[in-house]
């Protein structure tokens, strides 16, 4: 009995110290969003304000996302970072505007080491607004320490480029990699079997092999080139430079220090930060007390590109029209599941959600024409499908689908976007990748050399086909292949009938091979060479509404978002640079990440070559 009751007690004790701690938990958190909201109310009654002679700030290692993320609840309460606050159109339409700002007298392109946040499509994009800017008498300046490639070719517009003494511009070409995983997997005894169609659908090949395949390396450095020449043609163009003279350096050199980037004319002027802020604050007219001992002449008049975004309107968005032009984004990898009716994380897309959203434009009278904004590598075979028959549906409810591809619209991202009127993409946009697989772990192995077993029962032959406990015998390997072929087929007869090609053309230019979109227009993959904006123009064309629309963007966020974004004004998120090492490992982690986000029901992705990163 005093055992029993020792028991008892110390039982009831532990459940009231859990109460305890649990309600001071949701105590705590409850003040934390309290703080969050008050901190909000704060930031909104303080309006973005724009004093005269005001330099734009643009920090080019902001991360620029095409869609507005997803705010999550609980990632604020428990002082979680918060999304990026300024999308693609945003911070074009910022840069647009500053040029005829009276307000603005400057724009500041502001490097940190941290690459460009926004990827190569954007960034053509983004270009395009500063060349509006500098078509104005408003000076740019731009200044870093160590300009990478993608950073300077925004930076090469600016009419002073300042490096500082001890800093290099890179200009070494640039450079894909893959982490091979086989042998590594194989000492842990995992097996890897896959089913895959086409030749160059190399998304299996880093659990299958220890280094690229012939038909791989032939399409990456086809990729590669086209990304790196529209690179050297633009930014070439910019300095009066010819792109051979850059692609000498690139050769024979790598990288400018110092003083040698002035004489081969890549930099302006050699000066520390300290010397740039001195001509911006002579700029902005702000005269240094030559007895003032505190830091003020160490900043200048100044305003964020996020936090000046937030005073430009947009001119489409407020339109006084009853007719609509749709603006649906789809960014992230395409997975199964998900309705529109619930939060949806940024990041993916929810096939059924994506689906629905459609759906309920279809059925909308006032939307005339939608208009996709892919950003997709792909995903779910199923899912994208489900997609594709929406996108039809709406095409033959008479309203015109334009696709705007942006950074990548590839595998999966392609199969939702080939039946529409009129693709769009941007010459450095990764597009193509018409390709299927499958592929299936086996844990046997791992399990026999850790002690680790498997036992079962069935009612029939294959009802264990999918187990991950023992390898694929030839015979299920062959049904699954027949799966992954009979796909492969639907996905070829999807884009010659939505792109009007004869099947045996697809066929040829399919076989999972990505391209570029300067190649795929001249393969007629798509129809044109464009940013967002020009997609929407065309959509509101093919619907023959004249100047009588408005543009609507969706997903439209729910009540629980507008109530989070009323009170909370999140800053501008921003790329990080990290060592060699840990952005290995960071790689590993994300390519983890994707793996788990893949579920479609037969186990069939259209998926683009995995991970390819660029530097």
């Amino acid at each position: 009995m005093r055992q029993f009751l020792k028991y008892t007690l110390a039982s009831l004790t532990g459940s009231i110290l859990f109460f305890l701690l649990l309600g001071f938990l949701l105590t705590l958190g409850a003040v934390g969003l309290v703080g969050v909201l008050v901190a909000g109310l704060s930031q909104e009654s303080d309006a973005p304000t724009v004093e005269k002679d005001t330099v734009l700030v643009y920090d080019l290692s902001t991360l620029i996302p095409d869609s507005p993320e997803a705010l999550d609840p609980g990632a604020l309460v428990l002082g979680g970072q918060t999304p990026s606050a300024i999308t693609l159109r945003q911070a074009v339409l910022a840069l647009e505007q500053a040029a005829t700002d009276d307000r603005i007298t400057a724009l500041y392109l502001k490097g940190s080491g941290a690459g460009v946040g926004a990827g190569l499509a954007s960034q053509i994009e983004i270009r395009q607004a500063l060349e509006t800017f500098s078509a104005t008498d408003k000076p740019i300046l731009a200044y870093d320490i160590s300009w990478t490639e993608q950073e300077y070719a925004l930076a090469s517009l600016a009419d002073t480029v300042y490096l500082n003494p001890f800093g290099e511009i890179e200009m070494n070409g640039l450079y894909a990699e893959t982490m091979f995983q086989a042998e590594a997997l194989e000492k842990l005894g995992v097996g890897v079997q896959v089913t895959r169609v086409g030749r160059y659908k190399s998304a299996v090949e880093p659990l299958i092999r220890d280094t690229m395949s012939p038909e791989e390396r032939e399409q990456t450095q086809r990729l590669l080139g086209d990304l790196w020449q529209n690179l050297l043609t633009s930014t070439a163009a910019s300095r009066d430079l010819s792109a051979q003279q850059l692609q000498t350096i690139a050769d024979t050199q790598g990288f400018l220090f110092g003083a040698e980037a002035e004489t081969q004319s890549l930099a302006d002027e050699i000066a520390y930060e300290d010397e740039v802020i001195a001509a911006l604050r002579d700029i902005t007219g702000e005269v240094d007390d030559d007895d003032d001992d505190d830091d003020s002449s160490l900043d200048f008049r100044q305003i964020g590109l996020a936090r000046y975004a937030k005073t430009v309107e947009d001119p489409l968005l407020s339109r006084r029209a009853d007719n609509e032009v749709a603006l649906v984004y789809a960014e992230g990898p395409i997975i199964d599941g998900g309705d529109s009716g619930s939060f949806s994380p940024s990041g993916v897309i929810a096939g059924n959600a994506l689906a629905g959203q459609l759906r309920q434009l279809r059925q909308d009278d006032d939307v005339k024409a939608v208009v996709l904004r892919v950003n997709s590598p792909g995903g779910s075979a199923t899912a994208s499908e489900v997609i594709l028959r929406e996108i039809q549906l709406v095409r033959e409810a008479g309203k015109p689908v334009v696709v705007s591809m942006g950074n990548v619209a590839a595998s999966g991202g392609y199969w939702i976007a080939s039946q529409a009127d009129i693709i769009l993409a941007q010459p450095t946009t990764i597009t193509g990748s018409i390709g299927v697989y499958g592929v299936f772990l086996n844990l046997e192995d791992l399990g026999t050399k850790v002690g680790v077993n498997w036992d079962g029962v069935k009612t029939a032959e294959l009802a264990d086909i999918f187990s991950s406990t023992r390898p694929k015998t030839e015979a299920e390997l062959a049904i699954l292949q027949r799966s992954v072929d009979s796909i492969y087929d639907s996905f070829l007869d999807r884009v010659a009938e939505g792109r009007d090609l004869a099947r045996p053309a697809v066929a040829e230019l399919a076989q999972g091979r990505v391209w570029s979109g300067t190649a795929a227009l001249d393969l007629g993959l798509v129809d044109e060479l464009g940013g967002i904006d020009r997609a929407i123009a065309t959509a509101a064309e093919l619907a023959e509404l004249g100047d009588d629309w408005k543009l609507q963007e969706y997903p439209e966020p729910g009540e629980w978002q507008r109530f989070l974004r009323i009170f909370l004004s999140p800053d501008a998120a921003r790329a990080t640079a990290h060592d060699p090492v840990t952005t290995q490992v960071l790689q590993f982690v994300d390519d983890t990440q994707m793996i788990r986000s893949l579920n479609d029901p037969r186990g069939i992705y259209s998926i683009m070559p995995f991970r390819l990163v660029v530097k």
